[in-house]
Order: structure tokens, then sequence, then C-alpha cells
């Protein structure tokens, strides 16, 4: 237990006193993980919302790899891009091996299914409530989508929040493609798997609490934007209220 408290006071010390090889793994692993969540929700966001206003035959099947997909290893993905990406695969002209490029792409084939799925759930909902609605004022099936991921935005807050939170934490990829490389590759959950085999507990325990900290903030920030649309609505539909109009 005295071996865990001074772990976490040194790691306290580390964090808020500005060491140069914390921050900079910490800076590394944000810029990879936005970027990803960027291109896979950018992706999934419109892929889902297609998904859930469009029919068509084999449908279903679709829908079972696309949740299949949900629980993909990252590992298996790591392996995948790395096949890719490697000097006989059908990527290597790119050069990207070993690199941040190789990260975020690792990262965003890994997020994208998870995204898809959420935001096809999310919107099929909504078309179910409010999609003949659209269809009466002769909305197309692509102005419809558009139109719930719009009406839906505040609620695919929560999609995002699930996909940073899923690009941030896994390790298994980032590790294959991206190879650890000290001051170039080097993200959070590898240094942690790297500074836990070495005992550097003090460093690991440093970014694991950076990494909490990262998701309790995005957790809190999506808290807030639903509290203060909670808020605007509420203030809404008291302005529309039968009395506030006779008055």
């Amino acid at each position: 237990m005295n071996g865990f408290s001074e772990s976490l006071s040194t790691a306290v010390q580390l964090l808020f006193s500005g060491d140069p090889l914390l921050w900079q793994i910490v800076q590394r692993s944000l810029a990879v993980s936005a970027t990803a969540c960027a291109l896979a929700c950018g992706l999934g966001l419109w892929l889902g919302a297609s998904l859930a206003v469009t029919r068509f035959a084999g449908r279903g099947l679709v829908l079972a790899v696309l949740n299949t997909l949900l629980a993909l290893p990252s590992v298996v993905v790591g392996l995948v891009v790395y096949l890719l990406l490697s000097r006989t695969g059908p990527l290597g002209f790119l050069g990207w091996m070993f690199s941040f490029q190789a990260m975020v792409l690792a990262q965003t084939v890994l997020v994208v299914p998870v995204v898809t799925a959420l935001t096809r759930q999310a919107i099929e909902d909504a078309d179910q409530a409010h999609g003949e609605q659209w269809q009466s004022l002769g909305a197309s099936r692509w102005q419809r989508a558009a139109l719930l991921l719009w009406d839906e935005r505040f609620a695919l807050l929560t999609v995002v929040i699930a996909a940073f939170g899923r690009a941030i934490s896994e390790v298994g990829a980032v590790m294959i493609v991206g190879g650890n490389i000290d001051g170039f590759t080097r993200v959070m959950t590898t240094a942690i798997a790297l500074e836990t085999s070495k005992g550097d507990l003090p460093l690991a325990l440093g970014l694991g609490l950076v990494l909490l900290g990262v998701v309790g903030a995005m957790n809190l920030l999506l808290l807030a934007l639903r509290h203060w649309r909670s808020r605007v609505e509420g203030a809404a539909a008291a302005a529309h209220s039968p009395q506030a109009v006779a008055t």
C-alpha cells in the first residue's frame, strides 16, 4: 500500500510540475484520438443516418455485421492496418508505417463502426417518431437523414463522446502500427503499458490520471450541454404555453 501511495504522490507531482515527457505524450495522444474521432464521426454519422432511413435487401445482414464490428478487437484492426501499410501492402507507397498517420488510420477504422451503429439506432428511433412528417412535406430519404441528424444533434453528442473514449483508451492497434517510438508515436495507453512493465509506476499513474481526467471532462461537458438544452427547451415551452400566449 505504501508503494502505491508513494507512486501516486510522485505521479501528482509530475502532473503539477509540468513534466515535459508526460505532457508531450498527452498532447500526442489527444491529437491522434481527436483527429481519428473527427474522421470517424464525419463518416460514421452519415453512414448511420443513411442506414436508418434506407430499406434494401440484405439490410438485416449489414446490421448484423455492423453490430459484430462493435466488438472488433483493436489488435485485429492493428494487424489489418499493418498489412495494408507494410511495404508489400496495397498502401505501402504512402510510407505511413510507424507514424502519426498510421495511428490515426487505425483508430478511425476502430471507431467508425461504433459511430455508425449508435447513430443508426438513434436516427432510426427518431425517424419512427418524426419521419412521417418529413415525408409528408416531400423530403427525400437523404434530406430526411440530414434533417434528422440536425434534429438529434444533442443526442448524437453522446455518440461523439463514446467514439472519443473508444479511440483514446485503445492500446493494441496503435502499438502495432505506431511502434511506441519515444518522441514520435508514443501515446498515453502505450506509454502506460511500457512504463508499468519497466516499473516506472509514477509516470504510468500520472498518465492514467490524465486519461481519466480527459474522459471525465468530456462527460462533464456533455452533462452541461444537456442541462443547457433542458433549460432552453423549458423556456421555449413556457413561452408557447397557453398562459404565455394569452398574456
